[in-house]
């Protein structure tokens, strides 16, 4: 249900803007991205589970500020990231 370390590594490394770069609205976007599919994946069998739909919540909506945020800084790089996520506008 969660993302594991290697596949974390994995997503970090291919959304930083830099060497070492882990707290870009970029990566955050991501691994937020994964950890939604997952519990996406979950709540297909598990549909009862509201405890971790909260959470969930929680989590589309962090990562629909971030995404503003990033809006508003620099477009280009909004753009580019929802196309690479396969996000929609």
């Amino acid at each position: 249900m969660s993302v594991t370390a290697e596949k974390k590594t994995e997503i970090i490394k291919d959304n930083a803007r830099v060497s070492g770069d882990t707290g870009s609205p970029e990566v955050q976007v991501a691994i937020l991205t994964e950890r939604i599919r997952n519990l996406t994946e979950h709540f297909k069998d598990h549909h009862k589970d509201n405890h971790s739909r909260r959470g969930l919540l929680m989590m589309v909506n962090k990562r629909r500020n971030l995404l503003a945020y990033l809006k508003k800084k620099d477009v280009q790089r909004y753009n580019d990231l929802i196309q690479k996520l396969g996000l929609r506008k």
